[in-house]
């Protein structure tokens, strides 16, 4: 991971396939459509176009993949044929659930179908207590013929979780040593998986794993052979939830781990940007072809939650916390049944498309209201595109300008309004509604689409400050490049805080230790560069749910000072995010936590002084509407804009990979690293 070959990066979204490349301190990029009914193939696509620049394949050191393979399992329902073995009289509770109902009111609404059916539900003898001892044996033999029935059935994967498995593990891998020997096919352990407390949390993620583990290995297969047919030796690293790297094992061991692979690498690679221009405190938002994910990051880290949900279930995995809405520049426009008007979540995607694409596309969508606004020019991204402004034009009068009684520019602007306040909620979510001021945040925009609605829904936020990369529509790719390696250790220990004896908290905290260590070590990296994060999630006694709060010192010195530090930390972590506290409270124990990082060293991603003059970027002087009046606009071709030069709005700055809005009385300017710095806030 860490020798002076090229590193390549590809991340792989629903509309386009990203590629960066690092080589000896020079950048190259590509974006080729993805390929959804064989992702890999638009990896290859990406690896074809970037070899014909003269990067050597063979050469390559590092290959980092972010992918959605997992997420479209899910909300497509897509995944292996799978089993569940739990506790005998428990096997209903991964359909029980808990009490949330989909639509409070609605008395016809039904929960979302279990990941696994009834008729692959089997519970088995055995019964472990609350702390770990064996209340009833394991019944072996019982085990066995549920092994000769799931042989017969064919299943591809098996999920085992057993009572209180996160206390004593011995019947869970038993279990799977018998299964192991009776049949072939994945078998996943809560106590590996998720080892964590509340029952149907800790068996949905196990059964999810199990569900998605053939699926993402099959994936990874094909995308290893394909990339070594190419001449890439390296092995994938995949992207994690939590914003780490993983290896292609691990993934394949724990798919439910990469669920929000893509927009994790995305935050980490805003976050990078952020802190080369001096800024800890931000919002990012992501926005391509299908969708719009938005995150917060506060103090140069990414707020990881484990409170998420992907598709239709509630996945308690540790992940970069991440809000994402059906809003991008493939968003289709249309009428509700009540004549208003409506941007996304269905999108044009690659193919066909949006109208100006000219591949059959013939329904509105967002970049085709900019597109007839003046803000988009496609072939300035897309050399191989000419836009019919015709076609674009007869599409919203058809769709929206006759049926709404309104011209086709004021369509398109009502179009642009929609989107943007659709992304504006988004960002109020992991902001506003979470306690944070974002008056106190810049916002990264990224993405194809990202830079084009930044500055509107940052004006509306009051957000001061939008920073636009040099590599905009990209940053996924470029964020596989920054991260390091990354996992997640964990172990539900439910007691009073007050009966928590330090010397078992270092034993289980030295365990864990031991468990990322040796998986640091497995990657080659030294120890020099290994970081290990102890944590624990407390709670007040009688709440639900916890928050996390970092182990201060050595795993070695946990004493009684230790856990006296670790209480007042939670008070007051509890009093900052929901404003009161109770410090005389009685604290309970509920999850000990590790993060083993490996730290890889950045690459020098400075570009080269751009010298000049401001004028010589000038590509043209085009009407653009701004705020429902049309305004003569500069158009600068971003690539050959001085370094450090200022400049004021109106104007359009086009990349590459995306484009830049600056309305009028806006300043921008451009730093030593090419980010684009647009004063937002009077």
């Amino acid at each position: 991971m860490t020798g002076d070959g090229p590193r390549v990066g590809v991340d792989v979204g629903g509309t386009f396939t990203d590629l960066v490349a690092v080589e000896d301190g020079r950048l190259r990029t590509e974006k080729t459509a993805s390929t959804p009914a064989a992702r890999e193939a638009g990896v290859v696509d990406a690896l074809d176009a970037v070899a014909a620049s003269e990067l050597s394949p063979s050469a390559v050191e590092f290959f980092g993949h972010g992918t959605t393979v997992a997420t479209n399992a899910v909300i497509e329902r897509e995944w292996a044929e799978t089993a569940l073995l739990t506790t005998e009289g428990f096997r209903d509770a991964l359909e029980i659930g808990r009490q949330d109902r989909p639509a409070l009111y609605d008395l016809s609404a039904e929960k979302p179908a279990p990941v696994v059916e009834r008729d692959r539900r089997y519970g088995v003898p055995e019964r472990t207590g609350e702390r770990g001892d064996v209340l009833e044996p394991l019944d072996e033999a019982a085990v066995r013929e549920t092994a000769a029935e799931l042989r017969a059935d064919g299943v591809d994967g098996v999920a085992v979780s057993l009572l209180f498995a996160f206390e004593n593990d011995d019947h869970e891998r038993r279990v799977a040593e018998l299964l192991r020997e009776e049949l072939d096919a994945h078998v996943s352990l809560s106590s590996v998986v998720h080892p964590e407390i509340r029952e149907y949390e800790r068996t949905l993620v196990t059964a999810l794993n199990a569900a998605l583990a053939p699926v993402m290995d099959d994936y990874l297969g094909r995308l290893k052979r394909r990339v070594r047919d190419r001449g890439v030796d390296a092995d994938p690293r995949v992207m994690g939830s939590a914003g780490g790297l993983l290896t292609a094992t691990a993934a394949r061991e724990r798919p439910v781990h990469t669920l929000l692979s893509g927009p994790a690498a995305g935050v980490q690679g805003a976050t990078h940007v952020a802190g080369l221009a001096g800024v800890d405190d931000l919002i990012t938002m992501d926005m391509g072809g299908t969708s719009c994910d938005v995150s917060l990051v506060k103090g140069g880290e990414p707020v990881v939650t484990t409170d998420v949900t992907v598709g239709d279930y509630p996945v308690g995995v540790p992940a970069v916390d991440v809000h994402t809405v059906g809003a991008g520049g493939g968003s289709v426009a249309w009428l509700d049944d009540g004549g208003a008007l409506r941007v996304g979540p269905e999108s044009a995607g690659a193919d066909p498309g949006p109208v100006c694409y000219g591949r059959g596309g013939d329904r509105p969508t967002t970049t085709d209201a900019h597109l007839l606004l003046g803000r988009l020019d496609p072939a300035a991204f897309a050399g191989d595109l000419d836009p019919d402004r015709d076609a674009v034009r007869a599409v919203f009068e058809r769709d929206l300008a006759d049926p709404l009684g309104v011209s086709v520019r004021e369509a398109a602007e009502g179009v642009l309004r929609v989107a943007d306040a659709n992304t504006e909620r988004a960002l109020r979510v992991v902001s506003v509604e979470r306690g944070h001021d974002p008056r106190s945040f810049a916002l990264v925009a990224f993405g194809g689409a990202g830079p084009l609605h930044a500055p509107s829904v940052a004006r509306e936020l009051d957000v001061p400050r939008v920073l636009v990369p040099p590599r905009a529509g990209v940053l996924s790719a470029l964020g596989l490049l920054v991260s390091d390696a990354q996992y997640e250790f964990g172990t539900s220990r439910v007691r009073p805080w007050r009966a928590v004896d330090a010397e078992d908290l270092r034993e289980t905290l030295a365990g864990l230790r031991a468990n990322g260590r040796d998986r640091l070590a497995e990657e080659g990296i030294p120890p020099e560069r290994r970081r290990l994060e102890p944590r624990v999630d407390l709670r007040y006694e009688g709440q639900s749910y916890e928050l996390s709060v970092p182990v201060p010192s050595a795993v070695a010195a946990v004493d009684a000072d230790t856990l006296s530090t670790v209480a007042d930390r939670f008070h007051e972590r509890h009093r900052r995010r929901y404003g009161h506290a109770y410090p005389d409270g009685a604290l309970e124990l509920v999850t000990v936590r590790l993060r083993a990082r490996g730290v890889v060293p950045d690459p020098d991603l400075r570009p080269s002084a751009v010298g000049g003059d401001l004028a010589d970027a000038v590509r043209e002087t085009r009407p653009v509407v701004h705020d429902g009046t049309e305004r003569a606009t500069r158009v600068y071709d971003r690539e050959a804009m001085p370094t450090g030069v200022a400049f004021e709005g109106p104007a359009v700055v086009e990349g590459t990979e995306s484009t830049l809005v600056v309305g009028p009385e806006r300043r921008a300017s451009v730093d030593e690293y090419g980010t684009l710095d647009v004063e937002v806030a009077p």
